[in-house]
């Protein structure tokens, strides 16, 4: 389990996070997304060495640039809370999710700094601060921002299902978190609405974005992430209802291979390639547009 876990972290940290910030904002965070693999590389680095006191050093250095990224989304919320004429208006879902993500790689980049030097933050076991790590990067930060992009596109015609998706994501998320702290009937909770939210994303991905995908290849990255996450999340409303009462249910390893690398590579990468793609084809019609 460990090895594949670092692996997936790798493949956050490097790749998911950089790509996510170009679809938040491919102006305001490209410096950003551009320095940010150098940022990463000390993470991912630290991650293949054993614990200790160099592994902890270049795991700082990647909790700085998460908390650095976190401190930018008040701000951003802010700004999408005020009116034209100055007044606060309620916080739109789609700026929700994204305020989410930004702030998400943040809880990962700590736990990933008290893992390294073997200390055990609030008390969690090793193990679990180590799944902390990708569990924040995909269904933290993957999970919030994709949600968020759906919820854009697809609110003019599902506004009630686009904005479920949108908060629930992000408040599954944090139930989650707090679950951690309260018991397990709180994580179960968490992992109902976290599902209900990622099932809202994948009904609305499939029915509303990708038909109007531009070419077949986005269509089946956005048709795999869709019919992937029906299944990973199943597995973890499993997992976490059998934590709760004592059924029968997957180990943590077992769900790292199923459930984790499932969301990796089928949700997270097939779904941030799809939605770069359209991007990239809608900044090029753009410019040929007269």
């Amino acid at each position: 389990m460990a090895v594949l876990v670092r692996l997936i972290v790798t493949l956050g940290m490097l790749y998911v996070v950089p790509t996510g910030l170009r679809l938040i904002d491919p102006a305001g965070l490209r410096a950003t997304a551009r320095i940010w693999p150098l940022l990463a590389a000390p993470g991912a680095l630290c991650l293949w060495l054993p614990r200790g006191d160099a592994a902890t050093a270049l795991a700082a250095v990647y909790a700085a640039a998460t908390l650095a990224l976190a401190a930018r989304a008040p701000a951003r919320l802010l700004r999408a809370l005020r009116t034209p004429a100055g007044a606060i208006r309620a916080p739109a879902p789609a700026e929700t999710a994204v305020a989410t993500a930004l702030i998400a790689p943040s809880v990962a980049g700590t736990a990933l700094v008290a893992e390294r030097a073997g200390y055990r933050l609030f008390g969690f076991d090793l193990d679990i601060l180590a799944l902390t790590v990708p569990h924040f990067h995909f269904a933290g930060f993957t999970a919030a921002l994709v949600a968020g992009l759906v919820c854009r596109a697809a609110a003019p015609a599902h506004g009630p299902l686009a904005r479920w998706a949108a908060y629930s994501v992000p408040g599954g998320t944090l139930l989650v978190l707090l679950g951690y702290f309260v018991d397990d009937w709180a994580e179960l909770a968490g992992a109902v609405v976290l599902t209900g939210g990622m099932w809202a994303v994948a009904l609305l991905t499939w029915r509303e974005i990708r038909p109007a995908a531009r070419d077949r290849a986005t269509g089946a990255l956005l048709a795999t992430s869709a019919a992937v996450l029906v299944a990973t999340m199943l597995l973890a409303l499993w997992w976490a209802l059998g934590e709760a009462t004592g059924l029968v249910h997957p180990t943590l390893t077992w769900m790292a291979a199923t459930h984790g690398l499932g969301n990796a590579l089928g949700f997270a990468l097939c779904s941030l390639l799809a939605w770069r793609r359209q991007a990239r084809d809608a900044a090029r019609q753009e410019e040929t547009t007269p």
